[in-house]
Parts: structure tokens; C-alpha cells; sequence
């Protein structure tokens, strides 16, 4: 099999740490990739004195392939969030969250659902500044967003195609237009047009925002696919992570016309690095993620039953799981499925 070229970055905290666990994992399904290992985060702030070194954006530019560790900013110093800059270098708008239950018996069984987040517009653009009245500076605050039809219908349309691809029934529109009638009334109506393009193949509704949210705690089961704009998809994403056991078991994609970036999307976790209690499952299911975006189904789908047998079967798991492994030990586990 020809090797296919990919970005690595390890990250920061405990990032090392579970991405040498991926990586001894896709020795065993045959190293797939090529992997070219670049820093970014604190790791590059002390190697390169950059969270975001020119020599990883070249690297993400040629290869259009990369899997991301963990990422810490640095706070002050003029340094934004090294994940926002890299979805707006590469243009990611397409950010993908799906959300499937692993560990049974947990208070909620048999989840399967797909958040997409547009990851470009919204209130994350983040037009913010200060209105200073008197002697204070920062009497008030004032934060922009925007949404443009393009974007909405960019988004949209991954989100209808993913649900055709994936064999999902139903794609659920959300926004808060009755509120923010521009804002979001523009997602909306862009939704409602597409969903005509889609009629007989995927079935559409559409929630406000807030009633979503208490509908996916009071019966998650009625959604399928979810695509929403920026900032409530980030919110909304980590709600569903709870439904499914926490951070510890999502995994993220960043997905452009030109790159696609997979990433564990919980935290660095500093406070327990190099202890060997990092849970490495996250990554390990966004490295199926890139499996499957690079073609390698099947290879995907090993590691997911691996996966899957390691934990449930032979109950496997770290501490966060409600185990005693160590990272290592849960490798080896998942090496000898394999």
C-alpha cells in the first residue's frame, strides 16, 4: 500500500502521550500514512517561539492531511487560539462532531447522532471592542457576528451530503431566528430552500436553539444529523459529548474544500501528563475519522471494532472510564484486538 502524506502534531499536556498510542496503531494496520510530526501550542511557543510555526502551515498545505494532539494557547502575549487560526488559514468551515455511544449502561444508551458546526462565520468572527463613558475604558462591550448566504448553504449542503453518504434519515436545521431574525433567520431559510434538493432522500426540521438543547437531554433519540451556525454548535456539541460519557470519547474533524485537520477535541490536560492516565479513545476515533476521509474505510472500521471490543468486552479502560489501565496497557489491549 502507498503511504499517503499527513501532517502530525503532537500537542501539548498530554498529547505525546496518546498520540504515540495512535501511532503504534497504525503500525498495526499497516502505516497508512507518511507522516511528516510538526509543533504547534506551547510546544512550538518553546521550540519556535510561535504557537503556529510558518514550518507546520507549509507542511498542512502540502500534505491537505493532518492529526492534531491536543493544543494549549498561551494566555496573554497577543496569542489567539491556535485551532481558530488554524479552521481560518485553511478555511475549515466544515467542523464535524459525531457522537456514538461506546460504554454501555451509562444514563444514556444507544446514542447516534452527528453534530456539523459551521467553524468560519457567526460570532466567532469576533468584531469586539470597548466603549469607553467617563474615567472606564471598558464601560461597554460590543461583539459582532455574521453569517453570509454562501456560508450558510456551504455548510448546509456538507450536512445534507454527509446524511446522504451515510445512509442518515433526517437533517435538523438549528438557529434562533425568532430572536436573531438576520443573524440566523438567513441559516434558516437557506435550510429550508436546500432541504427541496434533498426531498425524498433526507427528511429536514428545524429547532430553535435553546428548545434543542433541552430536547437532546430530555430524548436525544429524535435527531440524526444537527448543523447549526458557529457558536451553537460549540455549545451544542459538548452537551451531546455528555450524553455519550464526556470529552473523553469525541472525536472532532475540521474539514475543508482543500485540508481536512482531526483532532481529540477535549483539553490538553496538563495536571495528569506524562503519569500514563491519558485516555487515548478520542484521538483513536478521530484517527478513524481520517481513515475513512482518506478513503481507508476499512482500516477505520477495524480500529472502531477494535475499539469497541477493548472496552466493552474486555472492559478495558482508563480511570476516566471507570477503569485501572494506563495508557500503554490500554494500547496493548487494543493491539492484541487488532
Amino acid at each position: 500500500m502507498t503511504q499517503i502524506p499527513a501532517t502530525l502534531i503532537p500537542g501539548d499536556g498530554i498529547g505525546p502521550e496518546i498520540m504515540q498510542s495512535v501511532r503504534a496503531i497504525f503500525t498495526a494496520l499497516g502505516d497508512p500514512f507518511a507522516w511528516d510530526e510538526q509543533p504547534a501550542g506551547m510546544a512550538a511557543i518553546t521550540t519556535h517561539g510561535d504557537p503556529l510555526p510558518p514550518a507546520t502551515l507549509d507542511s498542512i498545505r502540502r500534505t491537505r492531511l493532518a492529526l492534531k494532539g491536543p493544543l494549549t494557547t498561551p494566555v496573554g502575549g497577543g496569542f489567539k487560539s491556535v485551532n481558530v487560526e488554524l479552521r481560518k488559514h485553511f478555511e475549515l468551515y466544515a467542523n464535524l462532531r459525531p457522537a456514538v455511544t461506546l460504554i454501555p449502561g451509562q444514563r444514556y444508551e444507544n446514542i447516534d447522532l452527528v453534530l456539523v458546526r459551521e467553524n468560519l462565520e457567526g460570532f466567532y468572527a469576533a468584531f469586539e471592542h470597548y466603549l469607553p463613558i467617563e474615567d472606564d475604558p471598558k464601560a461597554v462591550a460590543f461583539s459582532g457576528g455574521f453569517n453570509t448566504k454562501a456560508g450558510c448553504k456551504r455548510i448546509l449542503r456538507f450536512a445534507f451530503e454527509y446524511a446522504v453518504a451515510h445512509g442518515r434519515k433526517k437533517v435538523t436545521v438549528v438557529h434562533k431566528a425568532n430572536i436573531l431574525k438576520a443573524l440566523t433567520g438567513i441559516f434558516l431559510d437557506a435550510g429550508r430552500e436546500m432541504a427541496h434538493e434533498y426531498e425524498g432522500r433526507v427528511a429536514m426540521d428545524d429547532r430553535i436553539v435553546d428548545a434543542c438543547a433541552m430536547q437532546l437531554v430530555l430524548n436525544p433519540w429524535q435527531f440524526d444529523v444537527i448543523v447549526t451556525t458557529n457558536l451553537f454548535g460549540d455549545i451544542l456539541s459538548d452537551l451531546i459529548a455528555g450524553l455519550i460519557g464526556g470529552l473523553g470519547l469525541a472525536p472532532g474533524a475540521n474539514i475543508g474544500a482543500h485540508a481536512a485537520i482531526f483532532e481529540a477535541v477535549h483539553g490538553s490536560a496538563p495536571d495528569i501528563a506524562n503519569k500514563g492516565l491519558a485516555n487515548p479513545v478520542a484521538l483513536l476515533m478521530a484517527s478513524a475519522l481520517m481513515l475513512d476521509h482518506a478513503g481507508l474505510r476499512r482500516s477505520g472500521d477495524r480500529l472502531r471494532a477494535a475499539l469497541h471490543a477493548t472496552v466493552v468486552t474486555d472492559k478495558v479502560r482508563t480511570r476516566d472510564l471507570g477503569g485501572e489501565a494506563t495508557t500503554s496497557e490500554m494500547t496493548t489491549a487494543i493491539l492484541a484486538r487488532l
